[in-house]
């Protein structure tokens, strides 16, 4: 076994090689030694995890934005020093203050946002993918991880599109590069195409047919939070002889949690000739619950589908996917660098992967999610998402039950708007406010019905129906100040 190298870049060994003198290079993260060189820095790196989780105490860390910056200011500077301080205090300083300096989403109190605790076995997975740092832009860079995407990408897009010629997915940074590649292929299928999006949309929408180029988009009402079918049928007979037509509905909206009406949805555009994106960034992965699949009916009948399992997959940043029925869909995507997939390579049999992403350098981000399919299976799976569903579920009998709270509505998925009885938007926002300053809890805000709503977006299977009853305390506590 060949002997690791020791020095600054290792967690032992001195700073000067005592025979010759000179600083021996720091070690690599792949290779044969690799492992070796990573086991003793993964030591002080989770000493750091730690000690950071403790002195931060909670969700948040506490005294706001200022506060925050000087902590981090005071731990790195000088950013670019003249003489290093070694892998050990490097890790050791940074790894603490940026865990202290956390929004930690594996806190029970931490639920503004689709922002997902990551399961550890998905965190390890992450480690090996960032030490080989394979890039899925040729062959010859990542080859076992281009087969593993491959196999990946198509028995998700599977679960997707069922019935599909030839389920196919492409790995994306997530739900905004997913939506964007959806309208770009759509455009590329007609030449041009003109976008209509619910008012409840996620922003990503809009700004795509802006980057595209395309016709502006429409907008369709949606004045319960989801898609209104009149004015969807009104709209399409408006347009109707004016160009090939995209209708995007949402599985899971940003601020509610609520699913268009997917099949009705799908009925209109079949009425109409026009084509349908889904993005159920949020709601897609109900696909692996029993319980909740039912609420994505129609899922399978839309051109391409939007999917991130970095909200209710449980994955590190990023894994997202765009799901399509048929790989051919993929076709406009194709593209040449003679240095990456040249003909002869092709011909010769070697796989194409450029044409996979608009992207060229790219993770491998397909490893994190193979291995959490491996290990806990879709019931495995299921039983996250069922958690989670019912943790909402918890929430929202606990605010309905209590005089000084109003409930919105029960929740579709996970999400939860609620509010103090009484209470002003004004009100609201500053105690929002006042508690992530305070570090004590981290919830975000909708507007919905004209009012201003405290939004509570759970995705911690762990978490309990005390901690729940601790954060309705904390408010009730924090309304009488």
């Amino acid at each position: 076994m060949r002997t690791p190298p020791t020095g600054p870049g290792t967690a032992t060994g001195p700073a000067t090689d005592a025979r010759t003198g000179t600083t021996p290079l720091p070690p690599l993260a792949g290779g044969a030694d690799g492992s070796a060189a990573l086991r003793p820095l993964l030591a002080v790196v989770l000493d750091a995890l730690s000690e950071g989780a403790a002195a931060r105490g909670g969700p948040m860390p506490t005294g706001g934005p200022e506060a925050v910056a000087a902590r981090v200011r005071n731990a790195v500077e000088p950013v670019l020093p003249d003489t290093g301080v070694g892998a050990e205090t490097a890790l050791r300083t940074l790894v603490r203050t940026f865990t202290e300096g956390a929004a930690d989403p594996a806190e029970p109190l931490c639920v503004a946002h689709l922002h997902c605790p990551p399961l550890a076995l998905a965190t390890a997975a992450d480690l090996a993918a960032s030490a080989l740092n394979p890039s899925m832009d040729s062959w010859d860079q990542a080859p076992a991880a281009s087969e593993l995407e491959a196999l990946l990408t198509r028995a998700l897009a599977a679960e997707v599109h069922p019935h599909g010629p030839a389920p196919d997915a492409l790995v994306t940074t997530g739900g905004t590069e997913s939506n964007q590649l959806a309208l770009l292929l759509a455009r590329e299928r007609h030449g041009s195409v003109r976008v209509l999006y619910g008012a409840n949309a996620h922003h990503s929408i809009p700004r795509a047919a802006w980057l595209l180029g395309l016709p502006d988009p429409v907008t369709v009402p949606a004045p319960a939070g989801v898609i209104d079918l009149a004015a969807l049928d009104e709209a399409l007979n408006d347009l109707h002889g004016h160009g090939p037509l995209l209708v995007t509905a949402t599985a899971g909206t940003t601020d509610t949690g609520l699913i268009d009406p997917l099949p009705e949805i799908a009925d209109l555009c079949a009425a109409h000739g026009a084509e349908l994106h889904i993005d159920a960034a949020y709601g897609g992965p109900l696909l692996f619950s029993n319980t909740h699949r039912d609420k994505l009916r129609g899922l399978d009948r839309a051109q391409s589908v939007t999917l991130d399992l970095h909200k209710l997959g449980w994955q590190p940043v990023a894994a997202g996917l765009l799901a399509v029925p048929d790989t051919t869909a993929l076709a406009p995507l194709a593209h040449r660098a003679e240095y990456l997939n040249p003909d002869d390579d092709t011909e010769a049999g070697l796989p194409d992967l450029l044409g996979r992403s608009l992207r060229t350098t790219r993770r491998p981000d397909i490893l994190k999610a193979a291995a959490t399919l491996k290990a806990l299976g879709r019931s495995g799976l299921g039983e996250l998402l069922d958690r989670t569903c019912a943790a909402a579920g918890h929430l929202a009998d606990l605010v309905d039950a209590h005089p000084g709270f109003e409930l919105y509505d029960r929740p579709t998925i996970s999400t939860v708007l609620f509010r103090p009885t009484d209470a002003t938007d004004d009100c609201l926002a500053e105690l929002r406010r006042t508690l992530l300053t305070e570090g004590r809890a981290v919830l975000g805000r909708a507007r919905a019905d004209g009012r201003l709503w405290l939004k509570a977006t759970l995705l911690n299977p762990h978490t309990t129906r005390s901690d729940l009853e601790t954060l309705l305390e904390l408010l009730e506590g924090s309304t009488r100040r």
